[in-house]
């Protein structure tokens, strides 16, 4: 299979399946993305005048993932990736009620959940109606990405739902940081029932991918020829080791078995204190290291990603691109995935080429 928009999209995926079995082909795994040496000038498509639009809008969506992709060098394993609308919030809530009010670049919820006791609430009250608006726009834009990016790109999944962040949206984070006092097992059965929620999610819209790609992706940059899909919990910014592996642990354990491959999204250096936990769970390949906003660079930490290493997970970090001899000078290149960004093609090739040289078990 050729992908216009990645011409080494065989060699691509050779080496992303060792990466997920922890393994090298011939360099570390790396996606460096740049503007085009020969990019064609245009204009950033006519923005439409109603926010809702800009994430309603197929002809709009269109014009800008076809701009963007035209005009970008994807370098090393970097992807091409449809994006299907994806507007930086969880859909899984807001197909089980859950309001939202859009804005230019992300969307806010307004917890359902709020009033009273988390157990006035039955959570099996809450299920997938195929009838929800939100559930039927997440369908259709994955059908309109699939066409569209047959034969030139990977169509990505858009924020569908989290251990702990779902119930957050729909209850309120501080509201929720009290039901772990209060009603703890009652707060693990509820998240449980999101994550099996979540798994009839994924199955539907997994099905529609496969009718026109190989494989899958999501708004996470990484690729498997099965069912794919980052995990995370940025609700265990605020909560502690142990409550988190009593509480969370189960529904992250359940999601990700559900899964063929995924990576977990530890975002913010206080989720930090939760990686030992998730570096037992067997089902969690890899660990990505975000600091987070105003966070340092993830090679600060560099004893956390050796940690994760040494427990024998695969390692996705964020790095500039003049760091990526000192990252391979530090870490094993086995299982080490480096994103980066360059100024030019040229520049990015260059930086292959470093990553190339220093490449070691």
């Amino acid at each position: 299979m050729e992908l216009l928009y990645k011409p080494d999209w065989e060699k691509t995926k050779e080496r992303l399946l060792a990466w997920w079995e922890g393994e090298i082909t011939d360099r570390c795994v790396i996606g460096v993305t740049a503007k085009k040496n020969d990019a064609p000038h245009s204009e950033w498509p006519k923005v439409p005048e109603k926010t809702e639009d800009r994430w309603f809008d197929y002809e709009y969506i269109k014009n800008v993932n076809e701009h963007v992709m035209r005009r970008t060098f994807y370098g090393g394993e970097s992807l091409p990736i449809w994006n299907a609308g994806y507007p930086g919030w969880g859909m899984l809530q807001t197909y089980l009620g859950t309001p939202i009010k859009l804005a230019e670049d992300t969307g806010w919820h307004f917890p359902i959940l709020a009033d009273g006791n988390l157990t006035d609430y039955d959570y099996n009250d809450y299920t997938l109606d195929p009838d929800n608006e939100w559930w039927k726009f997440s369908r259709d834009t994955i059908r309109f990405a699939v066409s569209e990016a047959r034969g030139k790109s990977l169509p990505g999944l858009q924020d569908l739902g989290y251990s702990g962040d779902s119930l957050a949206s729909m209850r309120g984070n501080e509201n929720l940081l009290r039901d772990l006092i209060d009603c703890p097992e009652y707060v693990r059965e509820f998240d449980m029932h999101l994550v099996k929620i979540f798994t009839q999610v994924y199955a539907a819209l997994y099905e529609i991918i496969r009718e026109g790609a190989e494989g899958s992706t999501s708004w996470f940059d990484l690729w498997y020829p099965g069912k794919f899909y980052p995990t995370q919990n940025d609700f265990s910014y605020m909560v502690s080791p142990a409550m988190f592996e009593d509480i969370f642990i189960p529904s992250i354990e359940a999601q990700a078995s559900f899964l063929d491959r995924t990576v977990y999204h530890v975002d913010g250096v206080p989720a930090f204190a939760h990686v030992p936990a998730i570096c037992e769970l067997p089902r969690i390949q890899a660990l990505q290291i975000l600091p987070g906003a105003g966070g340092r660079n993830p090679l600060y930490y560099m004893d956390t990603l050796k940690y994760v290493q040494a427990k024998g997970k695969n390692l996705h970090i964020g790095i500039p691109p003049g760091d990526v001899e000192t990252a391979l000078t530090e870490l094993s290149a086995k299982g080490l995935y480096i994103a980066t960004w360059a100024g030019s093609e040229d520049e990015a090739r260059q930086i292959i080429k470093t990553a190339e040289k220093y490449t070691r078990e």
